[in-house]
């Protein structure tokens, strides 16, 4: 087991380069396995959530040539199995799109009921209904696991109940198979649900409408190979961004597209933040102490959920009472109590934190509750006083790739030791002392 130890105190200056989009790669790489040829997918993010879905795309019979960490070709005209009994892959989300896929190619699935962060109830009852629109039986069975068999899929018209990304994404899959057209209602906007639909219409498909909450689709009888690059990974832009302003830092984060970042620049120049933006750049410089802000978390365009944690930890610091809501998952505020550990004033009231901001934080031994609370853990490490140790950083390596060095690379004083490890940690005590 590892973790990370941080000195805390240095503004984060200089250069870093976002890697694809975590979110975008999990529904492309399953998507891939739907067409009987070669499909070069470029621009991966080499975190362990992608490494473990290529590991059980594998495991169901399909051909996975990794040619280097950021690039892999897929075929699945080998696939002898829709049964995913991969032992990990109950802990990654992404491991239902793997269902859509398979039941949009073959027209049959079982996949293990997905794990991933405990931030809040995710059900499936979106991707059942829209399933079950285009004809198939779903049941979830002993054990955990999702079976879904149709003799005929036909095309739908299906309108979701709440906005959800995963379930507009396993429908796309699906019906780009289905016979005749499928509109789907109260679709999910995010970046990376255009950047799937734009993927499987390089495969042949005819999708139109992703980025818009109505989506239409004709099914095709078959998907051919694709050469395809994944769009940059707005989430880790972000953390990169809200980084750079708690540390009163100057930094370019390059490899990424602007217009998706607008709901998070507009926060940072609200509370008194430079954010320049070019055409693949943006770039974040920090002054002064910030000022407050209310936030609310809400479906793209709006201000991402998974950006929350790390905007309350800037509001920690920042002058006067910030108000941050959160309207997606109810368990996202696991992370106060860490917070409040180091010295923040934040309390937390149903769906809602209020942030007293503090003048500093306190360096203190930490533990990361998931993903996205982990990183604006790290967040905290950076700015406080002292020496922060942060532990389970297993969930924040399932969707940053290389996080400690790109920000030591940046000047943060941050390392990745053995837990277990003391001397490690008094040889990094002496070495920042």
């Amino acid at each position: 087991m590892d973790q990370y130890i941080i000195m805390g105190g240095k503004p984060l200056v200089g250069e870093v380069v976002i890697e694809g989009a975590k979110n975008a790669a999990l529904g492309i790489l399953a998507g891939a396995i739907m067409a009987d040829e070669p499909v070069l997918i470029e621009n991966i993010p080499d975190v362990n959530d992608v490494n473990v879905l290529l590991e059980a795309i594998q495991g169901i019979g399909a051909i996975v040539d990794r040619i280097d960490s950021h690039k892999v070709r897929i075929n699945g005209a080998t696939i002898n199995s829709v049964y995913v009994d991969y032992e990990y892959i109950k802990k990654i989300r992404g491991s239902y799109y793997l269902l859509g896929a398979l039941l949009g190619k073959f027209k049959e699935a079982q996949v293990a009921l997905p794990g991933g962060c405990n931030i809040g109830s995710r059900p499936i009852d979106q991707h059942k209904k829209g399933f079950e629109a285009l004809g198939a039986v779903v049941k979830i069975e002993h054990g955990g696991i999702i079976n879904a068999r149709a003799d005929e899929l036909v095309g739908n018209h299906i309108y979701l109940d709440v906005v959800s990304v995963g379930a507009t994404i396993n429908i796309m899959l699906v019906a780009s198979r289905a016979k005749g057209k499928t509109i789907i209602e109260n679709a999910a906007k995010e970046p990376h649900i255009v950047d799937v639909a734009n993927f499987l219409n390089s495969m042949g498909a005819n999708i139109k409408g992703a980025g818009t909450d109505v989506i239409r689709i004709k099914g095709v009888d078959s998907l051919h190979g694709s050469d395809y690059s994944i769009i940059p990974d707005q989430i880790e832009a972000g953390t990169f961004m809200l980084a750079a302003a708690a540390t009163k830092g100057d930094v370019l984060i390059k490899n990424v597209i602007p217009k998706h970042l607008d709901a998070i620049t507009a926060k940072l120049v609200e509370i008194g933040c430079e954010v320049e933006e070019f055409d693949d750049a943006v770039r974040v410089v920090a002054k002064k102490r910030l000022g407050h802000t209310n936030v609310k978390t809400l479906p793209y365009p709006g201000f991402p959920t998974d950006m929350q944690p790390q905007i309350a930890t800037l509001l920690a610091l920042s002058e006067g009472t910030s108000v941050v809501t959160e309207s997606i998952f109810e368990n996202r505020f696991k992370y106060v109590d860490e917070l409040a550990r180091m010295g923040a004033d934040i309390k937390v009231e149903g769906n809602m934190a209020v942030i007293n901001g503090v003048e500093k934080l306190m360096g203190a031994a930490v533990s990361s509750p998931d993903l996205r609370a982990g990183a604006a853990l790290v967040i905290a490490g950076l700015v406080a006083e002292g020496v922060t140790i942060l532990d389970q950083i297993e969930y924040i390596e399932r969707g940053y790739e290389r996080f400690h060095e790109k920000l030591a690379s940046l000047g943060a004083s941050m390392e990745k030791i053995n837990i277990n490890d003391e001397r490690a940690i008094k040889k990094f005590k002496l070495r920042v002392s």
